[in-house]
This record gives structure tokens, sequence and C-alpha cells, in this order.
């Protein structure tokens, strides 16, 4: 009996990049199936981290700490070679199946990039040129960021996704092509029942695209709510208003912890500046 998707959980977990001062400490979150969840945080919150982490490019102690489609984010590497888990970030690189990522930047034209990617539904791969108006006389290593962009997550999309994680992979678009692939994305959740988490800056639009948001401070999960629960979207009206509001309250807070930092004059001895005096610098670094 084929086990039911439980979307992502992730349960108390823990992760550092320093041992002194660990990012994630006792952190859950659960996305369900279906949903389209919007990660806002102030920069170096964790939002990236937390993408890599979902993507499974971070491993964290204990297999069943990070879930995705009911399987280890990290050590269930069928999940990103069967297309199920996608990841686009901002680097200009684009991991296609188990092998590896490719640059994509090089004297190669986009036809080369996207016709290159196997097993792919051809009726699916118009769509998205078309979607993402494409052309395939591109040579990558010449054109715009936003069209370098295009290719990017075009090659991203050939496989139909059940989780796909952004990481402001919008941000080089032009308006009309942003909110082209806000609506294919809508479609996707609705049509598939497939999971979209999107860490972003820019909240135009967004405040009837997502289902579901989630807030990060400082490495934890300050707020998880649905969309059309929020109470200060309600009275604010927009999501930029939202976001901006807790992001200056944290600010805010973050000064008022801030202490000036106290000089102390070293002692002086009878040896007085002799470099043959010991010293507590000296002894620290023995």
């Amino acid at each position: 009996m084929e086990k039911v998707s439980k979307g992502i959980r992730v349960t108390g977990m823990q992760f550092e990049y320093d041992t002194q001062s660990p990012l994630f400490w006792d952190f859950s979150l659960n996305i369900s199936p279906g949903s389209r969840c919007l990660l806002v945080g102030a920069n170096g919150s964790g939002k990236t981290t937390l993408l890599r982490i979902l993507a499974g490019k971070h491993m964290v102690g204990g297999k069943d700490v990070v879930q995705v489609l009911n399987g280890s984010a990290f050590h269930d590497t069928h999940l990103v070679c069967s297309g199920d888990l996608a990841y686009l970030g901002e680097s200009w690189s684009k991991t296609v199946g188990c092998a590896g990522e490719i640059p994509l930047q090089g004297d190669f034209s986009a036809e080369h990039m996207i016709f290159g990617v196997e097993g792919v539904d051809p009726i699916r791969r118009e769509k998205l040129i078309e979607l993402l108006d494409i052309d395939l006389k591109w040579r990558m290593h010449k054109v715009s960021d936003g069209q370098r962009r295009r290719v990017q997550i075009c090659m991203g999309l050939l496989h139909p996704f059940k989780v796909l994680l952004l990481d402001e992979v919008t941000v080089d678009l032009d308006v009309v092509a942003r909110i082209d692939l806000l609506n294919y994305f809508k479609e996707e959740c609705e049509q598939r029942g497939a999971i979209i988490v999107y860490a972003t800056h820019i909240f135009d639009g967004l405040e009837d695209w997502a289902t579901d948001l989630a807030y990060i401070q400082d490495g934890e999960l300050n707020k998880t709510e649905k969309l059309s629960d929020l109470k200060e979207l309600k009275n604010a009206g927009n999501l930029l208003s939202v976001v901006e509001s807790w992001l200056r309250a944290e600010t805010k807070i973050a000064k008022k912890k801030k202490t000036p930092i106290k000089t102390v004059a070293p002692k002086t001895t009878s040896f007085g500046a002799s470099p043959f005096g010991a010293s507590r610098h000296m002894g620290y670094n023995r």
C-alpha cells in the first residue's frame, strides 16, 4: 500500500556552521501538499540554509528530523534523481538529475542546455519555453542575467516536481515574466498537489498567490500561519507592509540588545615594554 505523502516535516532540527553559534536549534516546520509557502525574514535569518537543508544539500543529525515526501531529504537521493524534489537558487547553475552542478554561462546555446536534459515530456518543455519567452538561439555567455535566469528556471521545471524550493529565483525577471511564472506555479500546485517553498524579498502580488507564510527570525520560526488567517494582512491590505513592520520591530530589538564593547587598558609592570616580559597574549596563544 502506497504511503500517503506528508509533504514537508521538520522536527526538532539542529544545525550549525560554527559550533559556538548554532543557526537552528529545536526548529520545527510542517508544510502540507498543495501549499505555496512564502519564507520571509531578514538577511542572514536562515532562509537559504533552510532551503538547502530541505533540498538535501546539508546533513542534519537524525534521519527522520527532515522529512520530504516521507523520505530523508539528505539520505534518499532518489528524491532529486527522480525530479520529485527540485531546488532553484541564486547561483548560475542547475543540478540536473544526479550529475551535479553545471554552469549556465559558457559559449553554448539555450537549446543545447534545455534539450540536453533527458527524460522530458516534450509538451511540457515546449510550454515552458513559450511561457518564459526563451529564444533557443540565445548564446548563454552573451545574454542578460534575466534571460539566463529564464533558461535556468526552464531547466529546473522540465520534470514535474512534487516539491519545488525557490531562493530569490525571480529577482532578475521582468514584471510580466514574473507574473506569468507565478501563475504557472499556482496552476502546478492546484492541479497536482505540489508544494512550493519560496524565499523572496519581492512581495508584489503575493497576497492572493501564497497559501502559507513562515517567518524566520535568527534561525527560529517566529510565525507560521495560513495567509488567509493573518490578521496583520487584513488590516494592512498588502504583504509588503506587514513584513516591513516585522523586520523593523526585529531591528529595534536587535539594537537594544547591543551593548558597547568595554576596552580594558593593559596592566603595567616593572618590566615595562620589554619584549622578554611575559604577557597574557603569549599565554593565551600558548
